[in-house]
């Protein structure tokens, strides 16, 4: 068993809301509150949210984590 991470992370849109309740809906969990923060080279703010998953996997540095 394998507690996989992922940090989720995208500009502050619909796209962003999205992208986690895809991640919620296939089984992972939230891991500690959202960041949001100004993107000085494309003048965007961004978001960013920290998931977790365990599997039954082994880790490996070539695994796809989002294909868990």
């Amino acid at each position: 068993m394998m507690r996989a991470y992922r940090l989720l992370t995208a500009e502050d849109t619909s796209g962003f809301c999205h992208k986690v309740t895809e991640a919620l809906a296939n089984g992972w969990e939230l891991y500690g509150g959202p960041a949001y923060a100004h993107d000085p080279i494309s003048g965007q703010m961004r978001c960013a949210q920290a998931v977790v998953k365990d599997a039954d996997v082994a880790y490996s540095p070539e695994l796809k984590l989002g294909s868990l």
